[in-house]
């Protein structure tokens, strides 16, 4: 009897155990709930680091800018096994030759502003860098940029091109600091030299440029992800905007930027056929005016000019360089090849999404595509007449002997007519990609060749007033079959053309 209702008291014990732990838990959490509402609030303070990936120690959060593509000739920029190339090599004129780093505003703990710039002795110039760093659109005497063509022809070029008042830039500084020049004279001769250029915008906004203490920013939005400034001459051109591009590719992976960074045009020009590059190559495009106060970066980069780039001053500087393919160099370094324009030019097809690969592959099974890059008529910028010059009398006639004589080959031949001023960019460079045979009078167009697959062989009719090098210097640093017709004047002789392409048609198997 006394063990049954001993057996009883356990059984209640046990059912009312877990009710007590229950109503001492409720009680506990009401209680915290209570505390927690009577806490005066503490807003969290703002991020002052650089959302770019891991950047002087500061890991940032997930970013929503489009990431670099895979590229077959990609070698690395940074951190690589080897050593920066020696100066006035291939390599330095091409890759990273920015060895040399100056801080120019240290950083320093507490996530501050900083200013750095990375020093080409090869080229003369410097990608400059840095971070919590404001630009004030109304400080900058220009046009706002970004409109239609049709509504500014006739505005002059000098309306277009930033002229800065003192302040346009500025950059958070050291807290005893006070407002103060951000960088000298002679870092700026030692650093950002002119080289030459009649007006170095680059170093005109460094001139501008102030260091602020904490807090005075003032910034109207922060733009959060890394973005770079750059601003364009001649826009409209195919070379000289390549050179632009292949200058803000290169200042990010200097820069060593996790993904593809947005750009702020500094300048302002009207909307060109070229922007549809700049858009797919790049995270975002904007025009500085287009923002309605300053606006501050947590990463801002400065592109240096596409004057300053290996592309352009190949045009007057000698220097040893051979193209090769990224597969050699990664088995033997040698800084006297490059296969860095090969990797800039798969860059922009795999910015326009096409299936480089399947190209190639494609290439021969659907006979050998002659492409005749033409010159043609159309309005480019507001002081242009819409007249382009003639730079081979008779192309036409050219062209279509040319496609009348490859009908009757026993190969197959297909003659494909290059209007690229009335074509995209993404079927201008589908139809580089499928040339066997690029020929073409010296023009703008031919520098597509930077996208050209390694087997197109490359057929230049020069006239005597066009004596240039650009295109057999982009064929020699891209290891490209080259050929050149030079004219007495500026009429072809058919048979001399068919005979050259005929000797190259050949070498193809035709």
């Amino acid at each position: 009897m006394m063990a049954g209702r001993a057996h009883g008291h356990r059984n209640r014990l046990r059912r009312l155990i877990p009710r007590v732990l229950l109503i001492v838990f409720a009680v506990y959490a009401v209680s915290f709930a209570i505390y927690l509402l009577r806490q005066p609030h503490r807003p969290s303070p703002p991020d002052p680091t650089p959302r770019t990936g891991v950047r002087d120690g500061v890991r940032a959060p997930p970013t929503s800018q489009k990431p670099w593509p895979r590229l077959p000739s990609f070698l690395p920029w940074v951190g690589g096994p080897s050593p920066p190339p020696p100066p006035h090599t291939c390599e330095a004129y091409f890759g990273n030759g920015f060895s040399r780093r100056v801080e120019v505003l240290p950083a320093r703990g507490g996530g501050g502003g900083w200013f750095r710039c990375h020093h080409s002795e090869t080229l003369g110039s410097s990608i400059c860098e840095g971070a919590r760093v404001r630009l004030d659109p109304a400080l900058i005497a220009m046009s706002r940029g970004g409109e239609p063509l049709e509504q500014v022809m006739g505005r002059a070029e000098e309306e277009e091109l930033p002229r800065y008042e003192p302040g346009a830039l500025l950059v958070e500084g050291p807290a005893a600091g006070k407002t103060a020049p951000l960088v000298d004279t002679g870092l700026l001769n030692n650093y950002v030299p002119t080289g030459g250029i009649g007006m170095h915008t680059m170093r005109a906004l460094l001139e501008s440029a102030r260091v602020v203490p904490p807090g005075e920013l003032h910034c109207s939005q922060w733009v959060e992800e890394p973005t770079l400034l750059v601003t364009r001459f001649e826009y409209a051109n195919l070379f000289h905007t390549i050179t632009d591009w292949y200058s803000a590719y290169v200042s990010s992976r200097v820069t060593n930027l996790p993904n593809r960074p947005n750009v702020v045009f500094v300048d302002g020009h009207c909307k060109a056929q070229l922007e549809q590059t700049w858009e797919a190559l790049f995270s975002s495009v904007t025009y500085a005016k287009n923002f309605s106060g300053p606006v501050c970066f947590r990463h801002a980069i400065l592109s240096p000019l596409g004057y300053e780039t290996a592309m352009f001053k190949g045009l007057s500087e000698s220097f040893s360089c051979e193209g090769a393919s990224a597969q050699s160099l990664r088995g033997k370094p040698d800084y006297d090849k490059t296969a860095r324009l090969s990797e800039f030019g798969e860059m922009i097809v795999a910015s326009f999404g096409l299936p480089q690969d399947d190209i190639m592959s494609s290439k021969k099974s659907k006979g050998l595509n002659v492409l005749f890059v033409r010159r043609e008529d159309y309005l480019a910028h507001p002081r242009h007449s819409g007249k382009v010059e003639s730079r081979l009398s008779n192309e036409r006639e050219v062209c279509d002997a040319i496609d009348k004589w490859a009908k009757g080959l026993k190969c197959k031949v297909n003659v494909v007519n290059g209007l690229f001023a009335h074509m995209n960019m993404k079927e201008q460079l589908r139809a580089i990609l499928e040339a066997s045979v690029v020929i073409g009078a010296h023009g703008a167009g031919l520098t597509h060749l930077v996208s050209a697959t390694p087997d197109t062989k490359v057929l230049e009719i020069i006239s005597s007033m066009y004596r240039r090098p650009h295109f057999a210097l982009i064929s020699q640093w891209k290891a490209l079959e080259y050929h050149a017709i030079n004219l007495p004047g500026s009429y072809a002789r058919i048979t001399d053309v068919i005979s050259e392409l005929s000797n190259i048609l050949t070498g193809l198997g035709c």
